[in-house]
């Protein structure tokens, strides 16, 4: 089964009205592939495919500027990461005044993570990021279900939990002891796992450096080098902290989560609705599900959470417009308002605040706090 993903088809349509090469990145097994082929397929002007994991196509590329500079209509190259040497090339045909090729490079590290990328293509790529399915993807009324199984294809259409729980740890151990060192990243992978787990048990809590390093043994400079890799390979959202103009100590370190819930749960070794929904962690794990939800739904890079040592916190703070907007993530049956909220509201300067929960009516708690279903979310963001 195939699911149509118009909104990443015209991210990517949009990015090359303004860039001769795009560079498609999101974590391994999300859909890139698939989306890749959807989009040369439907190019009028023809397109031509790399994917480096084929050997065949590892040689087609071994003289790159050779090869692609007789290349027209859309190239694509996935799995990039595999040749970084390939962006110095790429760079030099995006120059030319003649260019009658567009490129399509498909990545599962972030540019941050490959160097090559801002190095040798700035000014010159545009960067879309492809996570998993989200809300707007998928029936809205089976939204449990990609909360419990997360947004990886196979995971969310796995004919049952259980069967989707078997790829997902399958998964991750394929991205420990294959992907990462593809990267050229020499971390044992047992290492990674131990660190990957932590962050899962601490899913939704403010980063604490220090803490993380006295339980793997380690200095604090290698354990931010461990949450860098797995949040350049897309597996971890630090969300950085708002830093507000108030006499107040507010926090500066960022708030951690495991992007895909689905992984979450599996780190966590729940498998079923009914062991999530008894799990201490059940709270963290919807507010991070809502996190990436409202993200992706409105397609911001500047969002960021907010608090004080005081107490005052709010989970989502996002600039749209000029104008400052919140979220709060509650799994509850019918939330209403608190301290925190308010002190929110006024310190920030918010123009409305949201509460997003797990039921399917909105209504307003005050004139600018209102209860939003999660299921709501997309329509949120088109207004």
């Amino acid at each position: 089964m195939i699911i149509d993903r118009p909104a990443a088809r015209d991210r990517v349509h949009e990015a090359f009205c303004v860039h001769p090469v795009v560079a498609l990145t999101g974590p391994r097994q999300c859909g890139k592939t698939t989306l890749a082929r959807m989009i040369a397929a439907a190019d009028p002007e023809g397109s031509t495919f790399f994917d480096l994991e084929s050997v065949v196509d590892r040689r087609r590329l071994q003289a790159p500027e050779r090869t692609l500079a007789s290349l027209t209509g859309l190239v694509v190259i996935d799995e990039i990461q595999r040749a970084p040497t390939l962006f110095e090339t790429l760079r030099v045909l995006a120059d030319r005044p003649d260019g009658q090729a567009r490129f399509l490079v498909l990545g599962s590290a972030s540019p941050t993570l490959i160097a090559d990328v801002s190095e040798s293509l700035a000014g010159r790529v545009g960067i879309v990021d492809l996570g998993g399915f989200d809300l707007s993807e998928v029936d809205p009324g089976s939204w449990r279900t990609l909360w419990l199984r997360g947004g990886f294809p196979r995971a969310y259409l796995a004919p049952h939990d259980r069967a989707s729980a078997v790829w997902r740890r399958s998964f991750v151990q394929t991205f420990l002891e294959r992907d990462i060192p593809q990267l050229g990243i020499t971390v044992p992978a047992e290492t990674l796992r131990r660190f990957w787990t932590m962050l899962a048990h601490y899913h939704g809590q403010v980063w604490n450096a220090a803490e993380f390093a006295r339980a793997l043994g380690s200095s604090e400079g290698t354990a931010r080098r461990y949450l860098d890799i797995l949040s350049g390979a897309f597996m971890v959202r630090a969300l950085p902290p708002w830093f507000a103009n108030i006499r107040k100590r507010q926090v500066r370190s960022p708030r951690i989560y495991v992007r895909d819930t689905g992984l979450l749960h599996s780190l966590l070794t729940v498998d079923t609705g009914d062991e999530v929904a008894g799990h201490p962690k059940v709270g963290a794990s919807f507010e991070g599900f809502a996190v990436e939800q409202i993200v992706g739904a409105f397609a911001a890079s500047g969002v960021y959470f907010w608090a004080t040592h005081g107490g005052a916190e709010l989970d989502l703070f996002v600039m749209r417009g000029g104008k400052r907007y919140g979220f709060e993530c509650k799994l509850a049956d019918a939330p209403g308002t608190t301290r925190s909220m308010r002190v929110a509201l006024n310190d920030l300067e918010l123009e409305h605040l949201w509460v997003v929960y797990p039921g399917d009516e909105a209504y307003p708690l005050d004139d600018r706090i209102s209860v939003l279903p999660i299921t709501d979310i997309q329509a949120l963001a088109r207004r």
